[in-house]
């Protein structure tokens, strides 16, 4: 072979590198249905604290953050790593705290946007919850804002990397003993 064409073929093959590194990160069909089951488990985990708390911190890695933002893109981090999310998903040094009897709310996660990452995915959607009221009023459905994620891929599947809640009508603050209580759509 001579020089001018050993020359094209690195050439081509270089450029060729550089295509392919270019490539935006793709997520698999399968990818997208997991990433979605672990989104729609994570209201049923966190509303019905199974296993002590376990199941919810199972939902995220092991160095993972729970966060509140008044904004998109902004967090104060309330809950990290998995003793302070097993904590944060109801549970105590024995077993679940008790459930609230009346005015509890049913999480809705809907319409979650997910794109892929180099390092994972990233997903933000909407949440609103449904108040088991027991008036006359029946069920209050009210809108808290929405997620924004980030996911990482790991042996056990897809899990939470980040999650923070993003409400515009709350003035987080720094302290999770400060998070404000749920009331009714009405009051």
């Amino acid at each position: 072979m001579n020089k001018i064409a050993v020359l094209a073929a690195l050439g081509a093959t270089a450029l060729l590198g550089d295509a392919t590194a270019q490539e935006p990160a793709k997520l698999s069909a399968q990818d997208l249905l997991d990433i979605r089951q672990l989104i729609d488990g994570y209201s049923h985990v966190l509303d019905n604290c199974t296993n002590n708390g376990n199941d919810y911190a199972n939902l995220y890695t092991a160095d993972a953050t729970f966060g509140v933002s008044k904004e998109w893109g902004k967090a104060k981090i309330w809950f990290r790593g998995r003793e302070q999310l097993r904590r944060a998903g109801g549970g105590t040094e024995t077993a679940c705290r008790p459930r609230q009897s009346q005015g509890y709310a049913y999480h809705l996660t809907i319409n979650p946007v997910i794109t892929a990452m180099s390092t994972g995915a990233h997903a933000i959607s909407t949440l609103l919850t449904i108040t088991n009221d027991t008036d006359d009023r029946g069920d209050i459905v009210h809108w808290e804002g929405g997620y924004e994620d980030t996911f990482e891929k790991t042996p056990a599947g897809w899990r939470f990397k980040s999650r923070v809640h993003v409400w515009p009508e709350v003035e987080w603050t720094d302290r999770v003993e400060d998070m404000p209580p749920r009331k009714l759509a009405d009051e």
